[in-house]
This record gives structure tokens, sequence and C-alpha cells, in this order.
């Protein structure tokens, strides 16, 4: 399916702005966050349009629903996955259909806007996550990315190579069916192609890191009788924790589907040595007459890998082909998702003619670093369930009371673990961009943050706290495009920075907040500038006195010595 057709250049061949390799959930909102922004935009899919994705990724974090509410699909999302009165607990269990040994509650669609006081009720923001499979994930992006304007979609179709020059990009595309070759011309390519990326290899790119975490068996079956076999309350996620095998089990449609994830042993290195019906079984708690029906399986490698480099010239990668690691806190697709907004609104700048060509480093030094600290909080708890799983105590379904006491301790020590990467506000909003060439630091360190806590700040380089307006909207509903000033002090002058902006052609909106009643007092300067995916690139009680120098960074023009001094932005105060 070809929503636009791609225009052409006086040679004849294909052009435009942004080639996008690969159409899974990361290619898809780089493509409809670009289009959105007035950039053309093809994307280059193996697949046939409409075809079923990986049943992988289970979790939407609230930072990627913040951006698609921005992105105008949302709403949507809410909708579709589990039924809207089904939990979405994480219940740990001696089997699935066993003993309870602890639950972590989690709000269902009908709760989710409800703060009754658990762990994951109160997130400081419009969007909470939430919990959807890839299965109706996918289809939903893929239906809005190919219905805008800007957008040309190409399935069935395989990128052959591309060479690059100071002006763009030229690739060979092939058609799987029938074999016709295309050459497209693009300003830039962004290879979204997975962890085996043909984009990442052309680019000279390495994986670094640490190649086996843990092995899973992963195997989606249709179980039509599990659900009236389960005890008590349902959940969304179920921990089976015995003796015979550990593994997890998730609801896809909340009554017949379920993927199952059997976590092997560290000594079980071969995924055909190890019974996979045995092991479901083991999982659920059923026995050998219990009947299910696989419909598909993906045996995969947790590993902790990411590419030494993000970027040659005018190619780039993201998400899985830029890392990998054990997707502990939902945090892997999550994760790729923010790449691609990262890159997005720095790729458009370009296009639309108003920033410098430096202003690109900014991708790859922001979020690299952030890879390699998302990437070792999942590696560290992984490597906390591993020794979790191999010290079940042999006792723990024993009826008396022995029994009872070690599926307490077990049952406590599980939710403790576990309560902060299924209620991870940390990972959502607590990293932060530092030693970006397009920050202004201003020598205020940002707060630490854990996978499950942080700290709110406006220190340059963090994500503005969030707030609602007065008028009901949320604070980054009322963002630009570009750059958004927020005024917190009536009166403060502005006009400098604004004439400066206008002078470079830098888009720039002026947000007054200074009235507003729920703004949380990290907004303690009078001058606050925010970026378009709402990290603070800088803050002062009065314009700088050199406004020109202050958009000269923003354009990725200037740069700041961040060792020369404590106070970097100095020549910017």
């Amino acid at each position: 399916m070809s929503p636009s057709s791609p225009l052409t250049d006086t040679t004849g061949v294909p052009t435009t702005d942004v080639l996008i390799v690969g159409a899974g959930p990361v290619g898809l909102t780089l493509a409809m966050d670009l289009a959105g922004r007035g950039v053309r935009v093809t994307i280059a899919e193996l697949r046939a349009y409409k075809e079923p994705p990986s049943v992988k990724c289970n979790h939407v974090a609230s930072r990627t629903m913040e951006r698609f509410r921005q992105l105008g699909v949302a709403n949507r999302l809410r909708q579709a996955g589990l039924p809207d009165e089904h939990p979405n607990d994480v219940v740990f269990r001696t089997a699935m259909t066993g003993i309870e040994l602890t639950r972590i509650p989690i709000p269902n669609r009908l709760e989710r806007f409800v703060d009754n006081g658990g762990p994951d009720t109160w997130w400081p923001t419009a969007e909470p996550p939430h919990r959807i499979n890839q299965i109706y994930l996918e289809p939903i992006l893929l239906e809005h990315a190919a219905a805008l304007p800007n957008v040309t979609l190409l399935n069935r179709t395989r990128v052959d190579g591309f060479e690059q020059d100071a002006d763009g990009v030229t690739a060979t595309l092939v058609g799987l069916d029938g074999g016709a070759t295309r050459r497209v011309r693009a300003r830039f390519l962004v290879g979204c192609d997975g962890g085996a990326s043909g984009v990442r290899k052309a680019i000279g790119a390495r994986f670094e890191g640490t190649a086996v975490i843990q092995r899973v068996q992963s195997t989606y079956i249709r179980a039509k009788d599990l659900l009236g076999r389960l005890p008590g309350k349902p959940a969304w996620c179920y921990y089976s924790v015995n003796p015979r095998r550990c593994g997890t089990a998730f609801a896809i449609d909340g009554r017949e589907t379920w993927l199952v994830h059997n976590h092997l042993n560290p000594h079980e290195t071969e995924f055909d040595s190890v019974d996979r019906d045995q092991s479901i079984r083991h999982i659920l708690g059923v026995g050998d007459d219990f009947q299910y029906e696989v419909i598909s399986k993906e045996d995969w490698v947790g590993r902790r890998l990411v590419a030494d480099r993000f970027r040659d010239r005018r190619v780039f990668i993201a998400g899985d082909a830029a890392h990998l690691w054990v997707p502990y806190a939902g945090y892997g697709m999550n994760a790729g998702i923010a790449d691609a907004l990262n890159l997005s609104w720095l790729l458009a700048a370009q296009v639309q003619g108003w920033a410098d060509p430096s202003m690109l480093d900014a991708y790859e030094a922001e979020r690299q670093p952030i890879t390699e600290q998302v990437s070792r909080f999942a590696m560290d708890h992984a490597q906390k369930m591993i020794k979790a799983r191999s010290a079940v105590p042999p006792n723990i379904e024993a009826a008396d009371a022995a029994g009872a006491a070690a599926r307490a301790l077990i049952g406590d020590e599980a939710y403790q673990l576990n309560v902060q990467q299924f209620c991870c506000a940390g990972l959502n909003y607590g990293y932060y961009y530092s030693g970006s060439p397009i920050i202004a630091a201003d020598g205020e360190a940002p707060p630490a943050y854990t996978m499950g806590d942080f700290t709110p700040s406006t220190v340059p380089g963090c994500r503005a706290p969030h707030f609602w307006l007065a008028d009901g909207r949320s604070l980054y509903d009322a963002f630009g495009a570009g750059y958004t000033l927020l005024l917190t002090q009536a009166g403060t002058e502005a006009q400098p920075l604004l004439d400066a902006a206008a002078e470079a052609g830098v888009p720039l909106t002026v947000l007054d907040v200074s009235r507003e009643a729920q703004r949380p007092p990290e907004y303690r300067h009078a001058l606050l500038l925010c970026r378009p995916d709402q990290h603070v690139v800088w803050r002062g009680d009065t314009v700088p006195a050199d406004a020109r120098a202050l958009v000269a960074l923003l354009r990725g023009a200037a740069r700041t010595d961040t060792s020369a001094a404590p106070n970097p932005s100095a020549a910017l105060a």
C-alpha cells in the first residue's frame, strides 16, 4: 500500500526527505512525528501491509503515551487491548493456577485515571501508562501513519544498500514480489530495522556489552479453558514460582490467548534441550490432559548491547537497531520510541532550514548515554530475577506452616523487587540529557533517579514537570511545534529573545503560566525554555545579555564547554 507517491526529481529518481527502514512501532512513530512537521517520509518495510506483528511487546510507557497524545493516537490506543474491566494486576503464584504469593495492583482501563492510593495510580501526567500488546498497538500506528499525506509506505520492500554524499542518501530498494528495483533519493536515512539491522552494519556500528543474560522460550497460545481455572482475581501478568519451572504469562485478549515466557535456567544453553510443552504445563500448573493450541513461538536471548555509534553523517539508527536489552520495566520498545521522538524534531529542523547541521550531533550525544543508563537498570534487575528463580525453596507449595512461611517470604521479596519495574516513574521521567550541544547547562546537577522513583526538576536537560492549566489542558498540549518559552512571572521582559529567534528563523512559542495555580514549585525561574520533547534547554530570571548566542545554541550553531567552568552557560546569563 502506498498512500502517496514519492516526488520525482529531474533525473527520474524518487525523492523524499527521510527514508525510514522498518515499519515497526519505532519506525511508524518516527514517520508520524516527521509527517506532522511537514516532512516527506518514505518507509520501506519487509512485511505485507497489515501482516500481523510480533506478540512480543506488552506495555506502552507513560512517557510514550504523552507523545502519542500529541500525535493524536493516545485515545484510540486506550480503547484497544484487554477488555475494559479486565484487571491489569501483576500476580505471583506457585503456578498460574496455583497459590497466590503476592499481587501488585495496577488499574484496569476503567480505573486508570482514578487515584485510589495504589503504587501505579499517581502519575504526574495527563497520560499514565497503558498495558497493550503489540498485536493491537502496531495496527493502530500503521493505519494512522499510512493515512498521513506526507507518508509513502512501501511494503514487501527490501533496502539492498545505500550511498551517501554531502547532500543526501541514495538507496536501492527491491520489491520482494517480482524483484523490481528502484532508487530513492533522501536527505536522511534512519534504520529502524531491528536487532539484526542491516543499516547498523552498513554504517560500521558495532554492538558492545553483554551478549547473553538469559534465554527465554516464548510461546503464544490459545487456551480456552485456562481463564476458568484461575483461582481468585485474574491479572494481566502472572509470575509462576516453583521448583520445577519458573516463568511468566501475559493475558493478551483477556479471554483465551496468552503469551508464555519460559525462563531457562543458566545451565540450559540450548533452547531445544528444554521440553517446551512440559515447561508450559509447569508454568500454567496444569496436567497432561489440559488442551491448548500453539499459535506461534519465538525463542530469544536477553542481552545488554548498545551500538558504539548511532550515526554516520546522514544515516541514523534507532530502537533495537541501536540497542538491545532484557525488556524489564517494559522499556525495550519504549526506549526505541524515545529515540525516534528525540531524532524526529532534529531532522525536521534540518528540513525546515532553521537548524545548523551540527544540531544533529545532539541525537547521539543525548540518546547513547541514556541507553547506557536504562539498559543497566534492566540488566541489574534481570540478574536479581535470575538469582531469585534459582533460590525457590523446595517446600513453597507445602500445605504446612513451613510452606506458608516460605510463600510469605518469597511473596514479600517478589513485591519489593518488582513493584519498581511495573510502577517505573523514574524510568519515565527521571532521565536527563547532559553534555548535549543544544542544552545550556547552568551548573546545577540534575537529581538522581532510580527505576521506580525520581525528583521533578527544571535543571536543563530534565523533563519539564507536568501540570494542568486552568483551561483544562495539559501543559504539553500548549507547547508549540518548536521551542516553547514559559513565563512564570508576569511582566518578565522576553522580547530580545523573541527577536533573536525570529531573526534566525527559530520557531518559538511563548506560554504565560504566571497565573497558573497548579504550577509546581520547581518552576522557580522567571523564564524557562523547553524543546518540543518537553526537555528543558535553558532557564533564567532575565533574558541573556547576548540573546543571539542562546539562539545560536538552540539551533546547534554554538557549543558550551562543560569542562571549562562550573557554569558553562555563563556567557548566556
